[in-house]
């Protein structure tokens, strides 16, 4: 694998997109100190995958954005594309391949590998695949060849199987180690899980058989009300038709009652007629039974008077008859005072016998003071029918 292009924006000092080419042969880059030429290798170092921002020289990933100056802004983002040549020996395809980096103020990074948005750990694979990387031996900065040459026997291992190219295993096993660890713990989960589920299924199988016997149950059950609601329905039908036999019934009753009240009210008017002429004749006759006592009082007294003088008379009479013997003298005139007097009983007879005339028809006037009494009685009857046929008739139900 060889380097063949850099290209820079916003990385560090290098705010311009800058490129720089990496022909065959002896490629060098030549400035005075704090040009940037150490940026160079930490923008490569920093494209393989570096993670440690003391590496290159800050104290945050940030600060490999260009921070500004006093006549330019500072940027928001910083760019780095490597262009990779394969050789036709490796097992990846040959050809060209342009490794991507690129960091957001705040954001953090994110790779891309031929244009694809790739994780981190790709790239590192990538590059370690071809015995090189970010901490690769063949990137030699300042200060490295003495910290090659004190290095420890591990990190000197690391050197020599780097450059035997076996790194990219070694990043491969220990990828591989850790998924056979994560494998392993999801194996134990899963017998754990498998025990829990091996318990739930028990449960499961009784809960089914639980079920099994509830739907049997639930069939018998629905089965039962299903008997119930069809003897409950025959039940009801019985009930409808009784209900319907009591309302003909009821029906008929209430006719015939309707009947009875609209005769009872034919009488009922009937006799009201009735009364009212009953107690218009009523009162014509207590008219004249009013003028018939008068009548039978001037009668009575008239009566009274006739019994006074008649007494009268026979006190004359039986003096006449005593003073008949001294009174001889005075017999023709005593004889024409007798046929005086004749004439007057026989007068006052007739009037006794046309009074008591008088007393006949009055007690016939009485009888019809009778007939009014015959008549309030009736009346007073009617009233207590007409309540009776008014008040309301009891439900044949209740």
């Amino acid at each position: 694998m060889r380097i063949r292009r850099l290209k820079l924006s916003g990385f560090k000092s290098f705010v311009e997109p800058a490129e720089l080419r990496i022909e065959p042969g002896l490629t060098g880059v030549v400035g005075p100190n704090g040009c940037g030429k150490s940026n160079l290798l930490e923008a490569i170092r920093w494209t393989m995958g570096e993670s440690s921002p003391k590496s290159l020289r800050g104290g945050g990933m940030d600060d490999v954005i260009f921070a500004g100056t006093a006549t330019r802004p500072p940027r928001d983002f910083a760019e780095v594309s490597i262009l990779l040549e394969r050789d036709a020996g490796e097992q990846s395809a040959v050809g060209e391949c342009e490794v991507t980096r690129r960091i957001e103020r705040g954001a953090g990074s994110a790779y891309r590998i031929d244009g694809r948005d790739v994780r981190a750990k790709d790239v590192s694979l990538l590059f370690a695949d071809a015995a090189t990387g970010a901490h690769s031996p063949a990137l030699v900065s300042q200060g490295k060849i003495g910290a090659v040459i004190a290095a420890k026997p591990v990190e000197r291992r690391l050197l020599l199987e780097e450059a035997a190219g076996i790194s990219g295993l070694h990043a491969r096993r220990k990828d591989a180690e850790q998924k056979l660890r994560a494998t392993e713990a999801n194996l134990a989960r899963l017998g754990e899980i498998l025990g829990e589920q091996e318990q739930r299924a028990a449960q499961l199988r009784r809960q089914a058989k639980a079920a099994e016997r509830y739907r049997k149950l639930s069939d018998q059950i629905r089965e039962v009300e299903a008997r119930l609601l069809h003897a409950r329905w025959i039940e009801a039908e019985h009930a409808a038709e009784s209900a319907r036999a009591e309302a003909d019934a009821a029906a008929n009753e209430v006719t015939a009652i309707q009947a009875a009240i609209a005769e009872a009210r034919a009488a009922h008017d009937a006799a009201n007629a009735a009364l009212a002429e009953k107690r218009n004749a009523l009162s014509e006759a207590r008219e004249q039974g009013h003028e018939l006592a008068h009548q039978l009082a001037s009668a009575r007294a008239r009566r009274d008077t006739v019994a006074r003088r008649l007494s009268e008379l026979e006190r004359l009479d039986a003096s006449l008859t005593a003073d008949i013997g001294r009174e001889e003298a005075l017999k023709g005139d005593a004889a024409q005072a007798i046929a005086t007097l004749d004439q007057e009983r026989a007068a006052i007879e007739q009037r006794l016998e046309d009074s008591e005339a008088s007393a006949a028809r009055l007690s016939g006037r009485n009888c019809m003071v009778d007939e009014v009494h015959r008549l309030c009685g009736f009346e007073a009857a009617c009233q207590e029918t007409r309540e009776e046929q008014l008040r309301p008739v009891p439900d044949s139900n209740s």
